[in-house]
């Protein structure tokens, strides 16, 4: 059994916005994820997708790409990313995952997922990109930190391997209070998305 991680599928099997349109290298896509997937990945095996999972606004709009994602093998937590616009509470996704059987994906919100004596934690995150001057910023800026740190509490004294979609550090910016909540639950293993193409750089 082992844990792997993919954020970033940005899946529109549903909607029309297909990823090729940024080029070249997002050519059959979808092939590469299915194809690479199927080869690595065992039933016994669980994926961390941390974020920006489809292009859907509605979660009855991602229908498809959950379908793919559920086909696909091993168990599936998948948590927010600021293009997953299609999220909602908790108990919609858990109902609209049970409708569709679905029963290979399990949503991350407040909570954390025990797998092999370890403690699946995170939550969307932020970044530099997101602006705190105003008051609707602060307000969600401040639920990201109160999630992050339900979901480290609810693991309790398990070795927590936090995912998050923004990365906590990036290029001379630094989120002083999420690195704060690591070092208050001793977090040693912090892995995240939103990254792609000649950003990594």
């Amino acid at each position: 059994m082992a844990i792997y991680a993919l954020a970033d599928l940005h899946l529109s099997f549903g909607t029309d916005k297909p990823m090729d349109i940024f080029g070249d290298a997002w050519g059959d896509y979808t092939k590469k994820i299915k194809e690479n997937w199927q080869s690595i990945i065992s039933d016994d095996d669980l994926v961390i997708i941390p974020g920006d999972v489809s292009w859907a606004t509605y979660i009855e709009d991602a229908y498809e790409d959950f379908k793919f994602i559920n086909r696909l093998n091993g168990k599936k937590v998948i948590l927010k990313g600021n293009h997953d616009y299609w999220w909602t509470t908790l108990s919609k996704m858990n109902k609209f995952l049970n409708e569709n059987k679905f029963n290979s994906i399990t949503i991350l919100n407040n909570n954390a997922i025990e797998f092999e004596n370890a403690a699946i934690c995170g939550t969307r995150g932020w970044f530099f990109e997101e602006e705190r001057s105003g008051q609707h910023d602060e307000k969600v800026f401040k639920r990201e930190l109160m999630r992050l740190e339900a979901s480290l509490k609810s693991a309790g004294d398990l070795q927590k391997l936090v995912f998050l979609h923004y990365p906590p550090r990036y290029k001379g910016y630094t989120c002083d209070e999420i690195l704060a909540l690591f070092d208050k639950y001793e977090v040693r293993q912090c892995y995240y998305g939103h990254l792609h193409g000649a950003s990594h750089g």
